[in-house]
């Protein structure tokens, strides 16, 4: 079974949603066949940028190359970035051309970022292959690459032409990425309330691979961001929301030189968040955050560190405004489904939610 997911923004993109899907069939309503490039990494191209080549080529695409980058959250940088718009550029494609991105998050991110600047734009068209970047960084148009002083301080907002989530690619995905992507889930269900969070019940089953788990909790944070994003495309408002847990989270990843994964990190965050909500709010989810993050694999404290050093990080969120002083912002949840942003968090009280996680 297809689902089409639309999501509204000015300029509207679906994302399809199946199993073993016909790729030129799923973006055909949205794209012309023309001249592409696919862009994926050192661990999905083995995997699957063959296939996804003869796809394309069998549904009238001539793909000019396959750019393959060493994989993991290094390549999301200004020199692999150079070396992708250089490729480009060396084979000719013009502003027709279209950019394929086939891997998990960096990718995604980094092809966009790529498509987003060269000749000033080009189409393009995610084709996430990990649960994480189907249910998150696929959906929403944020893409960029990292700088030594901060995760995605280089960047833009790029609306693909369609997304193509195929859950048929889920089953070569390691079971540690798996768990990192339920973080995501748990994070958008805790923020949804109402049957989502009720469908995180499934997290456990869909942990193990059962196939309509897994395809319910996709379709549902699919439909969630799409809301929201759709509501706020540029992040000025209600779109912040999403950010629960990445504001130490990041901070956790910044400090550790990009070697933890992303979802353990947010994991590690939103109990940091869960900590400073019951806090500053009077509202305690934290053994709630806690059981459910465990059900889904995923760490609820942070490796030793020290909290000196992920301040110094938080510092350095671009979400961070000049008029902050020395408050940081952080979203927090009031109850399941009711979440708030903007919640200023002196170094004090941050100090103390790393310390409750570390």
């Amino acid at each position: 079974m297809v689902e089409r997911v639309e999501v509204s923004v000015s300029t509207p993109y679906p994302v399809v949603v199946g199993e073993d899907l016909d790729l030129a069939g799923s973006i055909s309503e949205a794209l012309e066949p023309g001249a592409a490039f696919v862009l994926t990494d050192s661990n999905v191209g083995p995997r699957h940028a063959r296939s996804v080549a003869r796809d394309l080529e069998e549904g009238g695409w001539r793909v000019l190359d396959v750019i393959e980058i060493p994989a993991g959250e290094s390549s999301k940088s200004l020199k692999v970035y150079g070396d992708v718009v250089g490729r480009l550029a060396a084979s000719g494609l013009t502003r027709d051309g279209t950019l394929f991105a086939l891997g998990g998050g960096v990718v995604g991110d980094l092809g966009g970022f790529a498509a987003a600047t060269y000749m000033r734009g080009i189409s393009f068209v995610a084709l996430p292959t990990t649960l994480l970047a189907m249910v998150d960084s696929s959906v929403g148009g944020k893409v960029g690459v990292d700088l030594p002083e901060g995760k995605n301080l280089a960047g833009a907002f790029l609306r693909p032409r369609v997304v193509v989530a195929d859950l048929k690619r889920l089953e070569t995905l390691p079971d540690r990425e798996l768990s990192c992507g339920l973080a995501e889930v748990i994070k958008m269900g805790l923020l949804a309330g109402g049957d989502y969070f009720e469908d995180l019940g499934q997290v456990d089953d869909a942990r193990s691979r059962d196939a309509d788990a897994l395809r319910t909790l996709v379709l549902d944070s699919v439909r969630f961001k799409a809301d929201v994003v759709a509501d706020d495309e540029l992040e000025t408002g209600r779109r912040a929301i999403l950010n629960y847990g990445h504001t130490i989270g990041h901070a956790l990843e910044a400090a550790a030189d990009y070697a933890l994964l992303h979802g353990e990190v947010i994991s590690a965050g939103m109990v940091a968040a869960a900590h400073l909500s019951r806090e500053k709010l009077g509202t305690d989810l934290v053994e709630l955050h806690q059981n459910l993050l465990w059900s889904a694999g995923l760490p609820t404290k942070a490796p030793a560190a020290d909290p000196d050093q992920i301040l110094v990080a938080m510092g350095r969120d671009k979400k961070r405004r000049s008029g902050d002083g020395p408050a940081h912002r952080f979203v927090l949840l009031e109850d399941i489904g009711r979440p708030v942003w903007g919640v200023p968090v002196t170094d004090d009280e941050a100090r103390q939610a790393i310390e409750a996680i570390i």
